[in-house]
């Protein structure tokens, strides 16, 4: 937990400065930080607790597949929030990746481990897609990079106060760890590019395509964490790499017909 904290702060702290250097016109104080830290704990400080949560239940692969079902979620709430229509072909996809998610995950009845760290990261997905959309929407003035910042301030707020109370009662997670040379630069390099400046470019993508279609993107992900961990010495597992391949059927049933959507939005114009 403590180093989950250390992370977010060297990350709000990149964009703070990257505000300084690119956003000169931006008056810090008078950012709606009250407001951006309320969506920013709950849609990305809790919903990432949640999916470490999910993969120290299960693994990196069915946490990664849990990830990979947020378009169900995403679209879901342009569905009760914004009046997006459901085509016949999104609900077959649906129901592929449902399938394809349980599948990889392994979740079967008897196995109530699997299903509960399953489920856990299928809630963080939801909370995610939804801090996701709440920061663009709530903040339609803003750039990308300052609605990314004053959201980063929650994220961090929620870690850091359970490990300032950790500290009091001295408990595990206060413990930082081991911070040699490697993995300072390691944490550094976590912070800033994979948290800092991809978390930028994702509300950007979501301010322009919308939470659903920038939601899709995200599905390559569990391919990725395969192959890592296959490389690194694990078993290959045809069980998940069946479920994977179902899993992206569907995605590509469900952005195909956004995709064509837009594409005549933009020839009507």
């Amino acid at each position: 937990m403590a180093l989950i904290a250390l992370r977010n702060l060297l990350a709000l702290m990149v964009m703070i400065f990257l505000i300084f250097l690119l956003e000169r016109s931006v008056v810090l104080r008078k950012l709606p930080w009250i407001k951006g830290f309320w969506i920013g704990g709950i849609g990305f400080g809790f919903g990432s607790l949640l999916l470490l949560v999910a993969q120290a239940m299960t693994d990196a692969t069915t946490a990664a597949l849990a990830a990979a079902a947020m378009p169900i979620f995403a679209v879901g709430l342009e569905v009760a929030l914004d009046g997006r229509r459901l085509s016949g072909r999104f609900l077959v996809a649906v129901a592929l990746v449902l399938f394809g998610g349980a599948l990889a995950a392994d979740v079967f009845p008897g196995k109530s481990s699997i299903g509960t760290g399953f489920a856990f990261g299928l809630f963080a997905s939801g909370i995610f897609a939804w801090g996701s959309r709440q920061t663009v929407k709530s903040f339609p003035s803003l750039s990308p990079l300052s609605r990314t910042a004053i959201t980063t301030s929650g994220m961090f707020g929620f870690t850091a106060i359970p490990c300032f109370a950790a500290m009091l009662f001295e408990h595990s997670w206060s413990t930082v760890g081991s911070l040699d040379i490697s993995n300072i630069g390691l944490l550094f390099i976590y912070a800033c590019l994979a948290l800092g400046f991809s978390q930028v470019f994702w509300i950007k993508a979501v301010e322009d395509v919308g939470i659903g279609i920038a939601s899709f993107h995200l599905n390559a992900t569990p391919f990725y964490v395969m192959i890592i961990v296959f490389i690194l010495g694990s078993e290959w597992n045809w069980v998940q790499a069946l479920g994977a391949a179902v899993l992206t059927v569907g995605t590509i049933l469900a952005q195909l017909p956004e995709k064509r959507f837009h594409h005549q939005t933009a020839q009507k114009i």
